[in-house]
């Protein structure tokens, strides 16, 4: 693993609805950005927000000499699109993902550079005494070890977005065009040297989290489904295996009737319920994931884009100082343009 050379940074930020935090946000984000021996960049993704969120990035990408970046998407798509508009539109060697809710504190950002120098492809981070409630954080363990079960890539934390990654890391997520994106999965699937570092978590200051119960059902079947083919292997194993069961209970319940006749288990309809039931259950389960499957088949069949963007804006250079020059008496004014 060799060093790896910086000379701009990017930092990525979707935002949706988050205009109480983001005057903080952008405080603490170049304060931490200019602790750094690098140029930078901070592009914000306005994700379709419905309060003023758009107008303030669109304010502060209008400073002279600013270092905003104002994505303006055109409605919601959901934050991991966010984030791929703005690794399209960022052009930093390294590029570092970080949610606008402050529970991550931008302060960390220093660190995830020093670890990317010393020649990782991924940064990732893991949340040090994460200050989300039990509902949020015990479904997390289980869908993170989940996802460690079904792709092999061991990473601890896969909620965290303070993540930092290699320009071609970037590169080779934004070739990718399937519709449903899981960033940090793709991100390690691409990755030779990865590494995790702990980070500080704080609480939600502003609003509640948008990730309502039924976005985290969708998140937890874009985890096991877009990276990955092994809930369809599952299920054809457990597919064999219930069905060798079935004919051996049923071999038994034959072998049952001849021995001891009917009355001994209510003629056997309770057992034949149960049967049913399971074998009922069972193919409800495989029609769902047969469904996920075909439905992101045809997401990408039909090759609609994962985001329009209406609009970028970047900071214009400040206008150019014109100067009097009086050296000569003569009647007219020269003037001159510092560069």
């Amino acid at each position: 693993m060799r060093p790896y050379p910086i000379n701009v940074v990017s930092i990525v930020i979707p935002v949706y609805n988050e205009q109480a935090s983001l005057p903080e946000l952008l405080r603490r984000t170049e304060a931490a950005c200019q602790q750094l021996h690098h140029a930078y960049e901070i592009v914000l993704v306005d994700d379709g927000s419905r309060d003023d969120s758009a107008y303030l990035l669109e304010q502060a990408a209008s400073r002279p000499g600013s270092p905003v970046v104002a994505v303006i998407l055109n409605r919601n798509y959901g934050q991991h699109a966010a984030i791929m508009a703005g690794f399209e539109q960022s052009k930093g060697d390294l590029v570092i993902t970080l949610d606008a809710d402050l529970q991550n504190p931008p302060e960390e950002i220093p660190r995830l550079v020093a670890q990317a120098e010393l020649g990782y492809d991924v940064v990732a981070t893991v949340r040090n005494n994460r200050q989300d409630s039990a509902l949020r954080r015990w479904p997390s363990k289980l869908i993170n070890l989940a996802v460690q079960r079904s792709t092999g890539v061991a990473m601890s934390d896969y909620g965290c977005m303070l993540r930092a990654y290699r320009r071609t890391i970037v590169d080779a997520m934004l070739a990718c065009r399937e519709r449903s994106t899981f960033i940090p999965i793709l991100a390690n699937s691409f990755a030779r040297h990865t590494t995790e570092i702990l980070v500080n978590h704080a609480e939600r200051e502003h609003g509640e989290s948008r990730y309502s119960p039924m976005r985290l059902v969708n998140l937890m079947f874009d985890l096991v489904t877009c990276m990955t083919t092994t809930p369809l292997r599952l299920l054809s194993i457990v597919g064999f295996g219930m069905a060798a069961l079935g004919v051996l209970f049923a071999m038994a319940l034959i072998v049952l009737r001849l021995a001891f006749g009917s009355s001994w288990a209510g003629d056997g309809t309770f057992v034949l319920f149960a049967v049913l039931f399971v074998f009922t259950g069972g193919q409800f389960i495989g029609m769902g994931l047969l469904g996920e499957y075909l439905g992101r088949m045809y997401s990408d069949v039909r090759a609609r884009p994962r985001f329009f963007v209406e609009k970028v804006l970047r900071s214009k250079p400040a206008a150019p100082v014109a100067v009097t020059s009086t050296d000569r008496p003569t009647s007219s004014t020269t003037h001159r343009v510092l560069p």
